[in-house]
């Protein structure tokens, strides 16, 4: 078991070198945070998309487009809008009068990585239109349903200050992303850098440096990585006592309407896989499920009435959850 455990650390640590450039060239261009950039790349290895949440100018746009240029593949940016269509998202057919035929016109949704950004922005119909390629991988235009590129990653933004004018995302699109990752403001030296770096105008460019292959690869080895039934048992009992919190010693009931789905279970293994995998480890322990716990659950518990009256936030739920569930 040990000598296996070795081969696999070690094919990890190949792996590993091989997707490590991408973090290298984000940040040539994004100062500070780490925490952020880490989420996007694990987002790329655990086939998951990714909304981040943070105010304006926090390099998330930023962030997003330097990571999808620093992979060999197809990159395109959708700026959400209230009048924009789900045609202009996924594509439509086009008479052709010379043949009397209609023509699909694919939409920019056929691309490796998709920016959507500030996704609230857009009505209802045309968010739906994006649940269909973030579930499935594929597109229907017409009668026909075509696969989207592989590998294909959706990272939406979202301002969560301006409401005016914005349509928030229902929970079955909310629950189609992975990790929501909440944005925050760099630190006072960060930030001198971050004037230092842009005070010439000049921004560092970023180099394709992983090509599409190699994500493939790395995502296979990430679906090698070892998790033990103790820790699997953990990931159950932490998404359990969000729908359950009275087995598990919580008084959640008045706070808690809907807790975390099977959905949930999955994501949180598979991201717990993935930060094992960038930390060079074969096997998952606790605290990768700790460190990633937070944005595989905060878009996923639906709380009261009351629990907004008491200015009870889901990161408050999900600190008491850790708290309360022992750990293997």
């Amino acid at each position: 078991m040990d000598a296996d455990l070795r081969e696999l650390n070690a094919r990890i640590g190949d792996a590993l070198a091989r997707v490590n450039p991408i973090l290298e060239q984000v940040r040539r261009v994004v100062v500070g945070q780490d925490k952020l950039l880490e989420r996007l790349l694990i987002g790329v290895l655990a086939r998951g998309h990714v909304l981040l949440e943070g105010v304006p100018g926090l390099a998330k746009t930023l962030a997003v487009k330097s990571l999808a240029q620093s992979i060999h593949g197809v990159f395109q940016r959708i700026q959400f809008t209230p009048d924009l269509l789900p045609a202009d998202l996924i594509g439509t057919l086009i008479f052709n009068p010379k043949e009397g035929t209609f023509t699909p016109r694919k939409g920019p949704v056929f691309a490796n990585v998709v920016l959507a950004d500030e996704i609230n922005r857009a009505p209802a119909k045309v968010q739906s239109a994006l649940l269909e390629a973030m579930q499935e991988e594929q597109v229907t235009i017409g009668d026909t349903t075509y696969p989207l590129p592989h590998p294909f990653l959706v990272l939406a933004t979202q301002n969560p200050i301006e409401q005016e004018g914005t349509y928030p995302l229902p929970e079955a699109q909310v629950d189609r992303f992975m990790l929501k990752v909440t944005v925050g403001y760099p630190s006072r030296e960060e930030e001198k850098r971050i004037l230092e770096r842009m005070e010439g105008g000049q921004i560092p460019q970023v180099k394709a440096v992983v090509t599409l292959d190699e994500v493939i690869e790395a995502r296979k080895m990430v679906d090698t990585v070892y998790l033990d039934d103790r820790v699997k048992s953990y990931i159950l009992d932490l998404v359990f006592a969000t729908r359950n919190p009275g087995e598990y010693g919580l008084d959640l009931t008045q706070i808690v309407r809907y807790g975390g789905s099977p959905r949930a279970t999955l994501c949180l293994a598979r991201a717990a896989k993935a930060h094992a995998f960038i930390n060079g480890r074969g096997f998952v322990i606790p605290e990768d499920v700790k460190s990633i716990g937070f944005d595989v659950l905060r878009h996923r518990l639906i709380l009261t009435y009351e629990a907004e009256a008491e200015e009870v936030t889901t990161e408050d739920v999900i600190q008491r959850v850790f708290d309360a569930v022992e750990v293997p």
